[in-house]
């Protein structure tokens, strides 16, 4: 996209924003409600893909971090690939080609783990786009691949009948790979405007939200033009932001954005959102992010966490640290029980395929979720999220370790004229008592004072017996096994 058709580019997008219900005002954005099908999917699927898969070393930070003197990367990288100067981050951009990629698998693989919206990673810090581009040509459609891989996957995500959504990491791009600037390395000067490696600034400290080097307006104009090129090209039904975005300097832009997508959206008459981390964007006006982590109770707003099946990288690598399809499930019981979805990450590998442990575990999630698909999709919190002693921790980066749930830890939703008890640990002698269902001791004040129309066990043919009194709504079964979270559906009259 050259300078002209850039300043045409800027004023489209200063006319749709003057003209659409929505101004670039954190108070605009009042009357902005989350999309219904969103608050009805509940599960999703994060992408992590690009020329990092190709090293597939430590993690997606590698391009940053091959390039800091001393870091295991930048070790591994002089002895693999040779010296930086002679092989740098660009140099993996040839040998990226997808031979194996297959959207339509993908899209399927998906679908079958439960999945109803996907969010494929438009463009990471590393500032290769995944989409065809008019900014710059280091993208994957004129290079690498030679492939739209985003318009390819929105195409097979839509047959599937899930919702598209995509997310740009290119906030921290500012500074991502401003250390190989301090030795000699292919990251040099001159740079301009679209170049892969522009601008490579000095690394800010990432916890002062007015740190220097301040992003420039240069950068600042490149990275709208970029998210709104997205917008418009693949009409995303929802936009995720990764971290930096909530430095002072993206305030504005961020508003700008947030305008110019919604505002498209009343175009298409689409319900979408925005989702964000750190309070980037003022409350209200899209969707709170959870990195690696959850909300320990039920809020009254939908909210999301980001997490990944693996504990230490988001893209794919030969050390990933697995987690179990049980600890996957019983996370995301607790937190669709607090009103919160599940966006799971897969790495794919560079060659474009799946790994066999990510497709084990996906089929794993499918199966449960299918089978306790009523008490999952479109349900709402209770009006007690969970009982049981076990406390959740609040918090990004928590969910690494495996909670060990006890037989008392129960979490609910409910749909329609029924109430799901998730037991997070089903014993095996099959007595289970449901606290919160008991026969209230008060009349006044009762905590439960439905009837009790009937009780069944998802996936299971087996009628339980079940009696109620002051100490709860008691379960008993006799063939109901499970070493994933058990579903009782109690029908209320």
């Amino acid at each position: 996209m050259n300078e002209e058709r850039q300043m045409e580019y800027r004023k489209q997008i200063q006319k749709v924003i003057e003209k659409g219900p929505y101004k670039p005002d954190w108070n605009s954005f009042s009357h902005w409600r989350p999309p219904h099908w969103f608050s009805e999917a509940k599960f999703g699927i994060f992408i992590h893909w690009g020329l990092y898969s190709i090293p597939a070393y430590s993690n997606e930070w590698y391009s940053r971090n091959m390039y800091i003197q001393g870091t295991k990367e930048w070790e591994y990288h002089r002895k693999t690939f040779g010296e930086h100067k002679k092989f740098g981050y660009k140099d993996f951009i040839p040998l990226f080609t997808a031979e194996k990629f297959e959207p339509n698998e993908w899209a399927k693989l998906f679908h079958e783990a439960g999945a109803r919206y996907v969010f494929p990673v438009a463009e990471h810090h590393d500032g290769f786009q995944m989409y065809r581009s008019e900014l710059s040509c280091y993208n994957a459609y004129d290079c690498g691949p030679k492939r739209d891989v985003l318009g390819e996957l929105k195409e097979a995500i839509e047959k599937e009948n899930m919702v598209f959504c995509t997310s740009s990491h290119r906030a921290e791009h500012w500074f991502f790979m401003g250390h190989g600037k301090e030795f000699d390395s292919d990251v040099k000067e001159p740079m301009k405007r679209g170049d892969f490696y522009w601008p490579a600034m000095p690394e800010p400290d990432f916890q002062d939200l007015q740190s220097n080097p301040y992003p420039s307006e240069e950068y600042l104009d490149d990275w709208l033009l970029r998210t709104c090129e997205i917008i418009d090209r693949y009409q995303p039904s929802m936009l995720y932001f990764d971290w930096w975005v909530q430095h002072e300097a993206f305030k504005e832009p961020l508003k700008k954005i947030a305008a110019y997508y919604y505002n498209r959206a009343a175009e298409w008459n689409r319900e979408v959102a925005i989702c964000y981390k750190h309070d980037a964007m003022m409350f209200g006006c899209g969707i709170v992010e959870v990195e690696r982590g959850k909300l320990a109770d039920a809020k009254p707003y939908l909210w999301q966490t980001d997490t990944a099946i693996a504990n230490n990288s988001w893209c794919y690598t030969d050390t990933l640290e697995y987690k179990t399809s049980r600890q996957l499930i019983q996370n995301f019981v607790d937190i669709i029980s607090k009103n919160g979805n599940m966006l799971l990450n897969v790495g794919p590998k560079g060659d474009g395929s799946i790994p066999e442990q990510d497709k084990k575990v996906l089929k794993e999630i499918g199966a449960w979720m299918h089978q306790n698909a009523k008490a999952i999709y479109g349900s709402r919190p209770w009006r007690k999220s969970e009982e049981g002693n076990t406390k959740e921790v609040q918090g990004q980066f928590t969910d690494q370790k495996e909670v060990a749930y006890t037989k008392e830890d129960i979490r609910f939703t409910t749909s329609g004229d029924s109430i799901y008890a998730f037991v997070m640990k089903y014993p095996t002698n099959g007595e289970v008592t449901i606290r919160s269902l008991a026969v209230s001791k008060d009349q006044n004040a009762p905590e439960f004072h439905g009837m009790i129309r009937s009780v069944r066990i998802l996936g299971f043919s087996e009628e339980p017996n079940f009696r109620q009194d002051e100490m709860g709504l008691h379960v008993k079964t006799h063939s109901v096994a499970s070493d994933l979270p058990v579903v009782i559906q109690v029908q209320i009259c």
